[in-house]
């Protein structure tokens, strides 16, 4: 019994302790208290000013080298948007913080509070505390947050590259979140951002083109799937080789067949645009464009794509016998000049015309097409005989659309095909050909096309008309 009693009087109450706690806790709610109170009478950016010290004292032990210089960007830029924010809130109401006003005429109001605000840029999302105005005539408006506010055009244009690259909508999103360690742009926000491409898109297919001097046309069409419709759409090219060796992205367009019509709507789109006679243009076999591209420049040399031509070929003949007759073809294909290859042509004709009728056949299919490149200089006809310019282009677009699971309607399909193809046509927008070659290209224009002809026959209009003008 004793030692009950004595337990008893050594152990505290149940009332005691609870009154120690709540104690306690009263003690650490005012220290809490105390300090949000603190923070409140600092401004925004003297408590950004404060983290940018701590930073470079070195306080954030657990940053690496990296990690340190982006954070000592993001917070340098919140630091000085959030002071001229806080300049402008000064200079609306008149007075500092804490300053009462002396004159009479200073506008009314009076500070209330803060509201959050984000700025979306590459480096990352800048957390800005917006200042808050009332008892204003007028609601008030900071023109420096207007300016601000949105995404940044070096993060639209990271959105826009990865999604040239081939990324969807949703693994950009994705991509942005694990990047930054927060949600940064929704895969909405993202589409809206990509909206820009067809903008482009669409400048593009109406701009001048009779600033382009033209020497050599490719033309040639890839078949792209559509999940909406379940089909495949054709996307036509239209490349070009300058007078001075430049390549360039001449046009694009949307077919669904390589048909005459939709052919020669396409070619009349860019000579009404202003481009230039070509002296060459080469395509593959289809025989809406051939009709399109004859009726169209009658004078021009079009060229069939040898490419296209020897694979042909190499169907027809027995793989054991293809080594001999494709060296022959080639020998043909290099002739010096048209009238040699015609003769080389012959001489196949004649070999194997019993044995590979078929091949035969194929070889002689559109002849004066497939050796019409022997009439440009020998350095270019590599590069004229086939559609090469316009397959290499279409394998950079492949890449990206074999991955991307988001091509559901034409518009999509047009922004990454055009976002991909301008970003190759830039590459290689360098001279290629010297000024020996350019005047050859410039004496054949005259040769083939009777550009000569047509300067004579406008001159002499001229000084016909300059002397009845004299007369009269």
């Amino acid at each position: 019994m004793k030692e009950e009693i004595e337990k008893d009087s050594i152990s505290p109450s149940v009332e005691t302790v609870n009154n120690l706690k709540k104690n306690i806790t009263k003690s650490l709610n005012q220290k809490t208290i105390n300090k949000i109170m603190l923070k409140k009478k600092i401004s925004p950016s003297e408590n950004k000013k404060q983290e940018l010290n701590e930073l470079l004292r070195g306080k954030h032990r657990t940053e690496n080298g990296e990690q340190m210089l982006s954070s000592l960007i993001q917070l340098s830029v919140e630091h000085i948007i959030q002071e001229g924010l806080e300049m402008e809130q000064s200079q609306a109401l008149g007075r500092q913080r804490y300053e009462r006003g002396s004159n009479e005429n200073e506008p009314k109001g009076c500070r209330n509070g803060y509201e959050p605000g984000r700025l979306r840029t590459a480096e990352g999302i800048l957390e800005i505390q917006k200042p808050q105005i009332k008892g204003l005539e007028h609601p008030y408006r900071s023109k420096l947050w207007d300016q601000l506010k949105g995404i940044s055009s070096q993060l639209k244009d990271l959105v826009i590259e990865m999604y040239t690259n081939g990324m969807s909508t949703r693994d950009i999103e994705e991509s942005l979140q694990r990047t930054f360690g927060r949600f940064v742009l929704s895969k909405s926000s993202v589409s809206v951002l990509t909206e820009q491409l067809h903008e482009e898109y669409e400048q593009f297919g109406n701009r001048d083109l009779s600033g382009y001097e033209i020497a050599y046309l490719f033309i040639d069409t890839v078949y792209e799937p559509l999940r909406r419709y379940g089909s495949r759409t054709g996307v036509t090219c239209c490349w070009a080789i300058l007078i001075d060796g430049t390549k360039a992205l001449i046009d694009m367009t949307m077919m669904n067949t390589e048909s005459y019509e939709s052919s020669m709507d396409f070619l009349r789109g860019m000579v009404k645009r202003g481009l230039a006679i070509p002296l060459t243009i080469t395509t593959d076999g289809a025989p809406g464009p051939i009709k399109a591209i004859e009726a169209m420049w009658p004078k021009s040399k079009r060229v069939r794509c040898w490419f296209h031509k020897m694979q042909n070929l190499q169907n027809k003949v027995p793989p054991q016998m293809w080594p001999e007759f494709k060296t022959l073809v080639e020998d043909m294909r290099d002739a010096p000049d048209c009238k040699e290859g015609k003769k080389r042509m012959d001489k196949i004709v004649e070999t194997y015309s019993a044995e590979y009728p078929d091949a035969i056949r194929c070889l002689q299919d559109d002849s004066e097409a497939s050796l019409n490149h022997l009439y440009v200089p020998k350095r270019h006809r590599q590069n004229v005989r086939t559609t090469n310019l316009v397959e290499r282009t279409f394998v950079e677009e492949r890449r990206r659309t074999k991955t991307i699971p988001h091509l559901w309607t034409e518009k999509s399909l047009t922004k990454l095909v055009y976002a991909v193809l301008i970003r190759v046509s830039e590459r290689w927008s360098r001279r290629q050909y010297s000024e020996w070659e350019e005047a050859a290209i410039k004496q054949l224009r005259k040769k083939i096309l009777g550009e000569e002809n047509k300067k004579e026959e406008k001159n002499e209009r001229k000084s016909k008309r300059r002397s009845l003008y004299n007369a009269a």
